[in-house]
């Protein structure tokens, strides 16, 4: 007897079935069937099932003779299933990894609910996925598992069966089935929540809901959708039929008109000519089962008057005028903006005209989640070694938090960030400041970048179109022409900037500024990091940190980190840091990985790890400060050089040990490749190229240079002499740039680089 018995209904959906039975295949979680039901559907579904049931004995085929629709299907399944649970899965839609496993779990852990209701997140054809927007309703604390009463709030969510796993021998006493028609979920999911003896929920995407551009049923102009009513007469029938559940009624009668509205808003569901009907009939159902005890939100009082009077030519007006009104404060708002805009530019102009304050800096970075990068770095030089500067950082208003208390904060767009930009003397980024600014004489602008270059930048992009996409290389130069300063932690760096880069500027070879703070911590800095992220005492943290894929429409990563902390262990938990570009988390979070990607400080989750697992991210270059163990996942090599292209091949210059697949990946750390010797050869050599000048006073140099005027080259801690600091992973026995304990007899990891 399998755990999970998924069953999924296939009619015309040849393009996406794959896809839907590879998601559940593929789980972590192997104890299940799949019940494919082929709905006579007249494409490829049949074959495609057949194709898979001969590849996969867990896939049981179901072929109907004739197409019965959705509901019939489902029950088809449904006595075909063996499993503890059943979980339904539209053939459209996919399984998000893990997430049978994590089902099994939360089962588990309370006590084999009636019913497990889990998040979804709706993947549209563009790329997007947004997560539910009632996922708070979702919440795992408290009590579980739970009755209804203790958690109405669930009958406000999306009615489908498809975001639940039902307890098999639950359902088959209760008798319950799938009617035929139109919203046929709606008799299913009342009953099932209302009847339960216990519930429990699961915080967690478990399914990825697909928006179709053209082609889902609900989407279609049909007359069946006046199948919603008959749907709602099954619903009140059962609670009819069980007056123990009479209290229900008044929600249901609110759900009910709310429902109806929906229908009948949407301009892609009812026949035009038909619209008038289905409001008269809205109006019998309303008056029909109207329950007092049930208060309306004022915001929906307009629609239930609507519906209760069927007044279906006033509904339209009304729609009209809203229209209007939406349209006309639109314009409006447009007209403000505007208005706004030219008081800005002269306010900018007046500004410009007066004198540049020698005592005034402004910083900015792109990518930094608040204060920090190269910008960050200086920014807090200019006030330790030049505390004459008064300093202001430009950032969004939710972002002010993340910025010391001795900063001005800015923000983009008002007048306060242009008087800064157009009194401040020095003006500090890691990327371009607005293309609007106009440099003055007298004005000072530094370039931090950000990190050392392994990936084609600037005007080598001129032949990556996938990487540069709609780069406007004269307004590149233009930027490049303002600046004055620009920074540089190593000779290559120095090389590359100058030449992808080409201007009058003066490069100051004197590390990166962003990476003084991996010389100036502590231990108790790392400790306190590490608590404040949750990472276990003892546990050893591996940071993977991907880049950005410009190849890619969406940035999903190919790992399956929950599997990777699994084969490695207990011991073992890995933070999680999605690319700025992403959008996301890169992986659900759990026992073992830990989301990081908002967390506002890339330099403190660096010291809070013991390794780092990247790419082609220059954050490796910034890593080996700590001369902490590095590993190199390179499984798409090949398409990466291809659309962006590298400065040299990581594989004949790595930092660690290379890995180029999943498995790969979890072997160097299960051997200990990863912190042998060999991978400390690589490290040092890595080191020594890239990281020369990075002694803890990057920043401090800078701030001597350009704003105090020394002149001559700066000294710096030779490489020999600097004690990063150890890891918490490390015993104080060993070397402070050990970040792990070493093996007795240290492996080699030649054959994977």
């Amino acid at each position: 007897m399998p755990r999970f018995s998924v069953i999924v209904p296939a009619f015309k959906v040849q393009a996406y079935l794959h896809e839907c039975l590879e998601s559940v295949l593929a789980q972590s979680y192997p104890d299940l069937e799949v019940i494919a039901v082929d709905d006579c559907s007249p494409d490829a579904c049949g074959a495609i099932i057949d194709e898979f049931a001969a590849r996969d004995p867990r896939v049981r085929p179901v072929h109907l003779a004739e197409n019965q629709g959705l509901g019939a299907a489902r029950n088809a399944g449904m006595a075909e299933a063996t499993g503890d649970y059943l979980v339904f899965l539209d053939s459209d839609d996919t399984l998000t990894p893990d997430s049978l496993h994590a089902i099994a779990d939360r089962l588990k852990e309370t006590g084999e609910p009636d019913v497990l209701v889990y998040d979804y997140a709706r993947a549209y054809w563009t790329g997007e996925t947004i997560r539910n927007q009632a996922a708070d309703r979702l919440t795992e604390e408290g009590p579980a598992p739970f009755r209804l009463a203790d958690r109405p709030g669930l009958l406000r969510m999306l009615m489908v069966a498809w975001n639940k796993a039902y307890r098999r021998d639950f359902v088959e006493q209760e008798g319950f089935a799938f009617p035929s028609g139109y919203y046929e979920d709606t008799p299913w999911t009342y009953p099932v929540l209302m009847t339960a003896e216990s519930i429990a929920t699961l915080d967690r995407v478990c399914v990825h809901y697909r928006q179709r551009r053209r082609g889902g049923i609900l989407g279609t102009t049909s007359p069946r959708h006046f199948d919603i009513f008959e749907q709602y007469d099954r619903v009140f029938a059962y609670v009819d039929q069980h007056p123990e559940l009479a209290r229900w009624r008044p929600l249901l009668f609110r759900r009910m008109v709310d429902h109806l509205v929906v229908v009948f808003a949407r301009r892609d569901r009812l026949p035009r000519r038909r619209r008038a009907e289905f409001l008269r009939k809205a109006r019998t159902y309303y008056r029909r089962y109207h329950t007092p005890g049930a208060p309306v939100p004022a915001r929906a009082r307009v629609h239930y008057a609507l519906v209760r009077l069927g007044l279906h030519r006033t509904y339209r007006a009304l729609q009209r005028t809203a229209a209007l009104s939406r349209r006309t404060a639109k314009f409006t708002s447009r007209l403000l903006k505007g208005l706004r805009a030219g008081v800005l530019r002269l306010h900018y102009r007046v500004q410009r005209c007066l004198p540049v304050r020698a005592d005034r800096a402004v910083f900015a970075a792109e990518g930094v989640r608040g204060h920090g990068c190269g910008p960050g770095a200086l920014e807090q030089a200019f006030r330790t070694h030049a505390p004459r500067i008064r300093t202001a950082w430009i950032a969004e208003a939710e972002q002010h938090d993340a910025v010391p208390t001795g900063t001005r904060r800015v923000r983009p767009g008002t007048a306060g960030y242009w008087t800064a930009l157009a009194r401040s003397k020095y003006l500090v980024h890691n990327a371009d400041f607005d293309r609007r600014l106009v440099k003055r004489p007298g004005q000072v602008l530094v370039q931090t970048r950000r990190g050392t270059p392994l990936k084609h930048m600037g005007l080598d992009l001129r032949e990556r179109p996938a990487a540069a996409g709609e780069t406007d290389f004269d307004e590149v130069l233009g930027h490049v022409d303002r600046w004055d300063y620009v920074l540089s932690a190593n000779r290559h760096s120095t090389l590359t900037w100058e030449r992808v880069f080409p201007g009058g500027y003066t490069t100051l070879e004197y590390g990166s500024p962003r990476n003084d703070v991996f010389q100036q911590a502590t231990s108790a800095d790392v400790t306190r990091i590490r608590e404040s992220l949750g990472v276990p005492e003892g546990a050893v943290a591996i940071l993977y940190a991907p880049t950005h894929r410009d190849y890619r429409r969406t940035q999903r990563t190919t790992l399956d980190l929950h599997r990777v902390a699994r084969r490695l262990g207990p011991r073992f938990v890995v933070l999680a840091r999605g690319h700025h570009r992403h959008g996301g988390p890169l992986a659900p979070a759990g026992d073992q990985v830990i989301d990081v990607t908002d967390h506002p400080s890339v330099e403190s989750l660096c010291l809070a790890s013991d390794a780092l697992v990247t790419d082609y991210s220059a954050i490796m270059f910034d890593y080996a400060n700590l001369d902490r163990p590095i590993v190199i996942h390179a499984d798409d090599r090949e398409a990466y050089e291809a659309a962006r292209g590298t400065y040299f091949d990581l594989r004949s210059f790595p930092p660690g040990a290379v890995s180029r697949n999943e498995d790969e990946l979890i072997d160097i750390f299960a051997t200990g490749h990863w912190r042998g010797s060999r991978s400390t050869q690589l490290r040092s050599a890595f080191r020594e190229r890239f990281c020369p000048y990075d002694d803890g006073r990057a920043a401090e140099r800078v701030v001597r240079h350009v704003v105090l005027g020394e002149t001559g080259r700066p000294s710096v801690v030779p490489l020999g002499n600097r004690h990063p600091v150890p890891s918490a992973a490390a015993t104080p026995a060993r070397s402070a740039r050990t970040a792990v304990p070493q093996p007795t007899d240290p492996l080699t990891v030649t054959e994977n680089l």
